[in-house]
């Protein structure tokens, strides 16, 4: 037998090897296209489609029906509501993330040094598990201005109080033409000017119950004290009668004294003393130089009650409404960065506290620059979904602020859909969105793919 024919003995079954090896390749591609189809359907369905559509769309005007060409684009530059939301998604881009960032980068090497580690993990990674439509409900909420209703104001309120004080009867007034006149600061004085060795009666109204102290015992007594030479006397107190009767301007016996009124007296445009009404409301200002003396109701026993800071309000609930995304996110953050925490090689830590580095020292020049690839896929990852918020900016903000507090999302949807109809602009700016997302979401998968690699 020849080399010849050897070989194409040995050919024949080698090419039918190849042949089988390609058709079930072939197969296998085959049944594995079958499987991804579904998904492949959804995604163009749900995706590509979309994207096309809004593409073309964009190229029209609010009726669909004209070809306006790069109007819409145009016209996204020149509207004053959009370039506050581009504003607006810039300061969430820049501010968001790097919060996030660092909460959960401190958090992650806080926590390996809790003994309950787990639970604490667990309870900041809760908030994950609500929905945004109920957490802006919850923080809308929390913002509400009225401290009777807005746990954040309750607290500002109780600590204001607690240090400054509260005005003691806020809605209290005098009566017209009884004495008081008032002064250009919110104060009262007396029209007259008195002497000492005689005594005055303030007579208020309009002070509601719940502001009427329960220690308040009645003027009537106190307004019959006789006054020493030197002194001035006098009471504040709530000139009106509990059923009806009584005189106005006079002290009547059913009329109760005003408690803890600040009482001035004073002498040449200056105050010379001052003190505090008692229970009865008399007060009384003992060793007077001889004088005409103005008796002065100062302005701060009827400033209003302090309300707190108006979180909701132009200035403030951008930042406000970032605080609710950190509520939610920083158990993200925390949880993926601990990961990474995790894998960190443990030998190079104890060289370094060998060597005599402290725990920053080792923070800052050993445990950043190893987690720095974790740090970045975070950081792009969170880019990404602030440049999508939609569903706290448009629950938390009052429909007054709501232009103070647009994104790029939530205007996309007022120009489309919320009374601006015109989903025309609508499409530009969701492609305007889209070119934005893009570029972050391409950086993080080339890291994902060098990670692998």
């Amino acid at each position: 037998m020849t080399a010849t024919t050897l070989v194409t003995k040995e050919a024949g079954p080698r090419a039918a090897g190849a042949a089988r090896g390609r058709r079930s390749r072939r197969r296998a591609r085959a049944v594995a296209l079958l499987f991804v189809f579904p998904a492949l359907l959804l995604l163009g369905a749900l995706v590509v489609y979309p994207v096309l559509f809004s593409v073309g769309r964009s190229f029209f005007d609010a009726s669909g029906t004209r070809f306006v060409g790069g109007d819409n684009y145009a016209e996204m530059f020149r509207d004053p509501a959009t370039l506050k939301a581009i504003r607006n998604t810039t300061i969430w881009v820049v501010v968001a993330p790097a919060l996030l960032t660092g909460l959960g980068l401190i958090l992650a090497v806080l926590v390996e040094k809790v003994r309950w580690a787990t639970a604490f993990k667990l309870l900041l990674f809760m908030p994950m598990a609500v929905s945004f439509l109920a957490a802006g409900i919850i923080f809308r909420l929390a913002y509400d201005e009225d401290p009777d209703k807005g746990v954040l104001n309750a607290a500002v309120v109780s600590v204001h109080d607690a240090f400054e004080g509260t005005s003691s009867y806020p809605t209290a007034r005098a009566r017209d033409g009884q004495g008081l006149t008032p002064g250009r600061d919110g104060s009262y004085l007396t029209g007259a000017d008195v002497s000492p060795g005689r005594s005055v009666a303030l007579g208020l109204v309009g002070v509601l119950p719940k502001d009427l102290p329960n220690g308040a015992a009645p003027a009537y007594p106190a307004a019959g004290h006789k006054p020493a030479a030197d002194e001035l006397r006098g009471v504040v107190y709530l000139d009106f009668t509990p059923g009806g009767g009584g005189k106005q301007g006079r002290v009547d016996p059913k009329e109760s004294g005003l408690p803890g009124m600040k009482v001035e007296a004073v002498l040449d445009g200056k105050t010379v003393a001052s003190t505090t009404s008692a229970s009865d409301g008399s007060f009384r200002f003992p060793g007077l130089h001889e004088g005409s003396y103005t008796v002065k109701l100062p302005a701060s026993n009827f400033a209003p009650p302090y309300q707190g800071v108006s979180w909701l309000g132009p200035m403030l609930v951008t930042p406000a409404i970032i605080g609710a995304y950190l509520w939610i996110w920083t158990g993200f953050a925390m949880v993926l960065i601990g990961a990474g925490l995790a894998s960190l090689p443990r030998d190079a830590l104890e060289a370094a506290r060998m060597d005599g580095a402290n725990e920053w020292q080792i923070f800052r020049k050993i445990t950043v620059p190893l987690l720095a690839p974790v740090l970045t896929v975070v950081f792009v990852t969170l880019v990404i979904n602030v440049m999508k918020v939609f569903d706290l900016v448009y629950i938390i903000a009052p429909g007054p602020v709501q232009e103070d507090a647009t994104v790029l999302a939530t205007q996309m949807w007022l120009v489309s859909f919320g009374g601006g109809n015109n989903q025309g602009l609508g499409s530009a700016l969701g492609v305007l969105l889209l070119l934005l997302v893009v570029p972050a979401m391409v950086f993080n998968v080339r890291r994902f793919r060098r990670s692998q690699r």
